[in-house]
């Protein structure tokens, strides 16, 4: 089980995500934005929207673990999601709507108790789901994320 110190690392990591999300898309045109970070891959715009998607529903799903007993975690398939209208949208709302939320859910995790750090829930593909793991996830995925975009700047000299 992780200290509180190795949590608050990591919860800082998502309290950062919007700023660096935002230094990663700096100066990017329409047309680099829909541009695809590999061969059948999303676009960097796609990329954004699933962001929010994804840590939309990780932020509930912690509030879940936090107010309910083992509740039961929707699963969604995000390359149906990816493709939905709203993601051809300007990506400033997605940005704009991740500060407000990555600022709720650091918060969040940074208020919680050890009693409630040990709750779960029950996701029906993996099973137990903690806190902790979600936390563990949650705070790389945006970094990878920002990885693919600039590798693709750097792979297209942007």
């Amino acid at each position: 089980m992780p200290t509180m110190d190795e949590r608050r690392l990591k919860i800082q990591k998502i309290k950062s995500l919007p700023g660096i999300l935002e230094a990663t898309l700096e100066g990017l045109s329409e047309a680099q934005l829909d541009t695809p970070y590999r061969d059948g891959g999303w676009t960097v715009r796609q990329v954004v929207h699933h962001l929010c998607d994804a840590h939309m529903n990780a932020f509930l799903r912690c509030k879940w673990i936090v107010v309910e007993d083992q509740p039961a975690m929707k699963t969604y398939n995000q390359d149906d999601w990816a493709v939905t209208p709203e993601y051809r949208l300007n990506i400033h709302g997605a940005v704009a709507l991740l500060r407000g939320l990555h600022e709720r859910w650091a918060f969040l995790l940074d208020s919680l108790t050890e009693e409630q750090w040990s709750r779960s829930g029950k996701h029906p593909e993996r099973g137990d789901v903690s806190l902790d793991s979600m936390l563990e996830t949650y705070s790389f995925h945006g970094e990878k994320h920002c990885a693919h975009i600039m590798g693709l700047r750097e792979k297209m000299d942007w």
